[in-house]
C-alpha cells in the first residue's frame, strides 16, 4: 500500500499520508516522503507543496512497534527523519500543512517543519514523548521554542501535554482554524497564492529565516542579487503597469 499518495493541481503538490489507524511515521513512510518531496522539488511546475493526513489523524507520531523492532537500526531512522524535516523546512518551495486531526510526537515536529500550518477545529498538538521516558527526535526542542517561545515550549515538552487548536493559534502554532470539510481546498488555495509568488524571492527569504546566522549581510547580498533578476523587473514593472505579475523564478 502506498503511504503518502501525490496529487497535483496546477502549480501545487499535495501530500496524502496514508498509513492507518493514525498515520505513524514508520521509515518506510518516511522514504516515501522523502521521495515525493524530491520529486516535488525536481518538478518545475510545481511551485508549493501541501502536506495532510488521511482520516481523522495527521500524524500520531513515530510507529512504536516497527521503532521498538529497528534494534541497530534505530538512529539511521532517527537521523532518517531529523535530516527529512530539515529538507522540509529549507526547501525552496513553500510548503503548507493542512493538520486535519491529532498531530502528535513526530507529527507535530512534522507540521512545525512546514511554513505555514492550517488545522480543523479537531486537531491537537503536543510532544507527549517524555510520557514513554524518552524525549523529541525530529526538531521537537529545537523548532517549538522558535514559534511558541521558551515558556510554553518547556511547558508542553516537560509536561508531554496536548494543546487543542484555539490554545495552539493563541501561541503561535499554527496560523488559521478552518472547518473540517474546507480544509484541504483551503491549504490548497494557499499553496496556490504562495505559488503565484516570486520563486527567487521566497527561496531567499526562507534561507534567511533557516539561518539567523545569515544576519543582516546575508539579507543584503541576496537583496542585491533579486534586484538584478527577472522576476524583480516584472515585479516593479507591473506595479507601474498596475496589473497582475507574472514571475517566472528567473
Amino acid at each position: 500500500m502506498v503511504s503518502v499518495s501525490q496529487e497535483q493541481r496546477d502549480h501545487v503538490m499535495l501530500f496524502v499520508l496514508n498509513h492507518p489507524p493514525v498515520n505513524s511515521l514508520s521509515f518506510p513512510l518516511l522514504q516515501e516522503l522523502s521521495q515525493a518531496l524530491d520529486n516535488a522539488i525536481a518538478n518545475e511546475a510545481i511551485r508549493a507543496i501541501v502536506i495532510t493526513g488521511h482520516g481523522s489523524f495527521f500524524a500520531a507520531g513515530a510507529d512504536i512497534p516497527s521503532f521498538l523492532q529497528l534494534g541497530g537500526s534505530l538512529n539511521e531512522f532517527l537521523l532518517y527523519g531529523a535530516a527529512l524535516f530539515d529538507r522540509i523546512e529549507r526547501c525552496a518551495k513553500p510548503v503548507v500543512a493542512a493538520v486535519n486531526g491529532a498531530a502528535l510526537g513526530g507529527g507535530n515536529e512534522l507540521a512545525m517543519a512546514c511554513d505555514i500550518r492550517i488545522a480543523c477545529p479537531d486537531a491537537r498538538f503536543g510532544q507527549p514523548e517524555v510520557n514513554l521516558g524518552i524525549i523529541p527526535g525530529w526538531g521537537g526542542t529545537v523548532r517549538l521554542p522558535k514559534l511558541v517561545g521558551r515558556s510554553e515550549a518547556t511547558r508542553l515538552l516537560l509536561t508531554g501535554e496536548p494543546v487543542e487548536v484555539e490554545e495552539a493559534r493563541r501561541m503561535g502554532l499554527i496560523h488559521h482554524v478552518v472547518p473540517s470539510h474546507l480544509l484541504v481546498e483551503y491549504a490548497i488555495n494557499q499553496a496556490d497564492r504562495l505559488a503565484s509568488l516570486p520563486p527567487l524571492a521566497l527561496r531567499a527569504i526562507k534561507e534567511l529565516l533557516a539561518d539567523p546566522e545569515l544576519g543582516q549581510a546575508g539579507e543584503s547580498e541576496r537583496m542585491a542579487r533579486l534586484m538584478t533578476s527577472e522576476d524583480a523587473l516584472e515585479g516593479i514593472t507591473a506595479f507601474l503597469q498596475k496589473r497582475r505579475p507574472q514571475f517566472k523564478g528567473s
